[in-house]
């Protein structure tokens, strides 16, 4: 799953190679989020005729063929194929992946499962700038592959998870009655689904704008230039996957409802400092605080979601990864916040989605 946050690292290479403008690279990771707005739901509906593990592997497939494509064009039509091809895989594999997963886990111990999920993808979005880096500089020249070796490991990879994954026997339940695209956005008139959808949404955009804001409030309140404001956001990726990585472990030992509350105010406290606080060691806090708390959003809401219909995971699983599209919508509204008011707007937009999780924990159910 973490395969799709090479687009940050690889767009910005490709800008270079190919003397694109902003607007053209960004045309790149935007086309992540929209491919989740478009495949989630009815892949839902495809894991209802060929099962679930059969879904899986078939985004495992386009994944893999998304990752050769730039080995034989890397011009500006090619790369947006397989930029578009990887989002498509990307949304199908998280749509059907999860609700493989439950039929091996259940119950609390689902969440636990999803958060060290969401820990070993991050490993991948650490990775992706390192082997690309090492590809530019090192031995990868030679080959002429430079900064491309990324896509030479990651397709390695993905040709041997295929081959795993087919070769392990897994008793699935059995399909669920086939539904129509009508029928799976109707699930949202079921209040809890909605409750959980719009939490999703809500941490997804969290995620996306607080990379994109925090090395922008350093900048405005220290004022460090961006090459070292930019550092914020390693602060949050660091955090966040410290949290998955522990919060797989807790979410044994406590209630979901419980730690999701704790995770809320820890992300609540650290809106608070960072819009407070002009001391670069405060607002590293409140950036830290907030990628720890929010690292365990997801696969919480989520597998809430799963629990509360598990004679509908597969359409319900769609419907909860389309909440993803939550990333293009928060950025948008607190661009248009920050223009008029700084960096503390864009703060407020994030800060009423944690007040919605806030509101959300209330809501969340434990198993019998």
């Amino acid at each position: 799953m973490g395969f799709v946050d090479l687009v940050g690292t690889a767009s910005n290479y490709v800008q270079k190679d190919l003397g694109l403008t902003d607007s053209q690279a960004n045309l790149f990771p935007s086309l992540v989020f929209f491919w989740f707005l478009i495949f989630s739901v009815p892949t839902g509906m495809l894991m209802n005729k060929i099962g679930r593990k059969k879904t899986v592997l078939l985004s495992i497939v386009i994944t893999a063929v998304s990752l050769f494509i730039p080995f034989f064009g890397s011009g500006y039509i090619p790369m947006l194929l397989s930029f578009s091809l990887l989002g498509i895989g990307n949304a199908i594999m998280q749509t059907s992946l999860n609700p493989l997963v439950t039929n091996l886990i259940s119950g609390d111990k689902l969440a636990s499962t999803l958060t060290f999920g969401q820990f070993v993808k991050a490993i991948a979005s650490f990775l992706a700038p390192i082997i690309a880096a090492w590809g530019a500089t090192t031995v990868c020249p030679t080959f002429g592959l430079g900064w491309r070796v990324l896509f030479v490991v990651y397709a390695i990879i993905c040709c041997l998870s295929i081959s795993l994954l087919a070769a392990t026997p897994i008793d699935e339940e059995h399909p669920d009655k086939a539904s129509s695209i009508k029928e799976c956005i109707k699930l949202l008139y079921r209040p809890f689904i909605l409750l959980c959808f719009l939490s999703i949404m809500c941490h997804v955009g969290i995620d996306v704008g607080t990379n994109t804001t925090a090395p922008k409030i350093i900048m405005e309140r220290i004022g460090l230039p961006l090459e070292e404001a930019g550092f914020a956001t390693g602060i949050y990726f660091i955090f966040r996957t410290a949290g998955c990585f522990f919060g797989a472990f807790i979410l044994r030992n406590i209630s979901p409802k419980i730690f999701f509350g704790i995770s809320a105010v820890m992300m609540f406290v650290g809106m608070l400092i960072l819009f407070t606080c002009n001391t670069i060691t405060a607002i590293y806090t409140g950036i830290a605080m907030i990628g720890f708390g929010n690292s365990n959003i997801f696969p919480v809401a989520f597998s809430q979601a799963l629990l509360y219909s598990p004679d509908k995971k597969n359409e319900i699983s769609g419907l909860m990864i389309m909440g993803l599209f939550g990333g293009t919508i928060f950025p948008l509204a607190m661009g248009y916040a920050a223009d008029e008011t700084g960096q503390a707007g864009a703060i407020a937009v994030m800060t009423l989605g944690v007040v919605y999780l806030l509101y959300y924990t209330l809501k969340i159910k434990t198993s019998k």
